[in-house]
């Protein structure tokens, strides 16, 4: 499967949710994750956080993120 750069970057986004979930406190059940700024996130994968704002609006309307 070939992915494009914003495909690709999107994922990477998503891994880097993940991973910090997986390591993070534990959280209350039935809470989600705890939150995490975009900002963050642009810093951890050295992206724009003006480009990772671009790549998160249909993430959250497909329901793969919450805001």
């Amino acid at each position: 499967m070939r992915l494009s750069t914003r495909g690709r970057y999107a994922v990477m986004a998503m891994v880097e949710l993940a991973a910090r979930q997986a390591r993070g406190p534990a959280f209350p059940p039935g809470r989600g994750a705890p939150p995490v700024s975009l900002a963050e996130i642009a810093a951890s994968q050295m992206l724009s956080l003006a480009y990772l704002e671009q790549l998160f609006g249909p993430l959250r309307r497909a329901g793969l993120v919450a805001s």
